[in-house]
């Protein structure tokens, strides 16, 4: 991660000036998430929402388009900067994960980690989730990002947790070069 964040700080250096030009708050947008064996830490993203975002979300909560509710996802969402979509189009919002990744909350592979109000949701089965490090990146995403609903989400973090190997890994980095761009 250390190399990552040093090869990719040029985009970094830009994407943080695009932030502050385009929108008033912070650069980052830091979460509390739930990791390894129920550790909570601070997630960082770049900020792709207005700056009051959260308080916001309690007006959207009937929009929520993933079924079950267990998390919330708005396609259109209107709280998303026009910076914002960019970041997010490309993931490039998720770059500051490499800070995650160096402090050892998180691996550049596995599942991804949830805010801590939709951890407490899940059900004792998925809990093998929080057995492992979360990811940047991982099955999930791969095979189809947040349009699968989140039954399917759990169900290739399990088959990740149960077939993990350093060559799923390697795997899996590979596929997510070409879901990203």
């Amino acid at each position: 991660s250390l190399v990552l964040l040093i090869v990719l700080s040029p985009i970094i250096l830009i994407i943080i000036v695009l932030i502050k030009i385009t929108s008033k708050g912070p650069v980052f947008y830091i979460s509390k998430r739930m990791g390894h064996k129920g550790k909570v830490f601070n997630f960082y993203k770049f900020r792709s929402m207005v700056k009051n975002a959260d308080k916001l979300k309690s007006d959207l909560l009937s929009k929520n388009e993933v079924k079950g509710g267990l998390i919330f996802k708005i396609k259109k969402d209107p709280r998303v900067t026009s910076v914002g979509y960019f970041l997010r189009k490309f993931s490039l919002d998720e770059l500051p994960q490499l800070f995650n990744v160096f402090k050892g909350d998180m691996s550049l592979v596995g599942p991804r980690p949830f805010p801590i109000e939709e951890s407490r949701k899940f059900e004792y089965n998925h809990m093998p989730r929080w057995e492992i490090r979360p990811g940047m990146t991982g099955l999930s995403q791969v095979k189809g990002r947040s349009d699968l609903p989140v039954r399917k989400w759990v169900r290739w973090d399990l088959w990740y947790i149960n077939n993990w190997s350093f060559g799923l890994d390697v795997l899996i980095l590979w596929w997510t070069v070409p879901v990203v761009l």
